[in-house]
């Protein structure tokens, strides 16, 4: 039987995990078992620019956690050795770093689950969720395919204007 003080450390780690899952927009789960230290540290790195807190926790703890948030759905995700990329401003960042890096490390590095704004995921849906562009380029890509059509409009009416002002002079 554990002691209280190992029971109030264990319930203390569940609430701060839960305030972190509830402050974030988006949270990945991942298989990391086959990486190395120099790999890990080069995927923290990029993660950490992103503004994406990576950790390692116990299942149990993480368990706990996303039922107090109302996050269902993790139990199968949560064996083995597990790490959690959490977001709290871009709702893509963890799953399109850890999904590309997943692709790169051949069996090493494994999506399990994640979750967007409550909705929860499988591995499945993370994938998909990696494949998504960040904020910045599709807003870059909705400029740039506005920008043509608008271009258009304005020679159209500058040529409208300079046939208007030779008629008229």
């Amino acid at each position: 039987m554990p002691s209280n003080a190992v029971l109030e450390a264990k319930k203390a780690k569940v609430e701060q995990l839960t305030e972190l899952i509830k402050n974030s927009v988006s949270g990945v789960l991942v298989d990391y078992k086959g990486i190395n230290v120099e790999e890990d540290t080069k995927l923290r790195k990029e993660l950490r620019e992103s503004g994406v807190h990576y950790f390692v926790e116990k299942n149990t703890l993480l368990l706990r956690a996303f039922q107090n948030c109302g996050l269902n759905g993790f139990e199968e995700a949560l064996n083995g050795t597990t790490a959690i990329a959490l977001s709290n401003d871009d709702q893509t960042a963890p799953a399109r770093i850890l999904g590309k890096y997943a692709e790169k490390s051949e069996d090493k590095f494994n999506l399990k689950a994640g979750y967007v704004e409550g909705e929860v995921y499988d591995e499945a849906g993370v994938i998909a969720l990696s494949k998504i562009p960040s904020k910045d380029v599709l807003l870059a890509q909705l400029v740039g395919s506005l920008q043509g059509p608008l271009q258009k409009l304005a020679a159209t009416l500058q040529a409208v204007a300079d046939k208007k002002s030779e008629e008229a002079a």
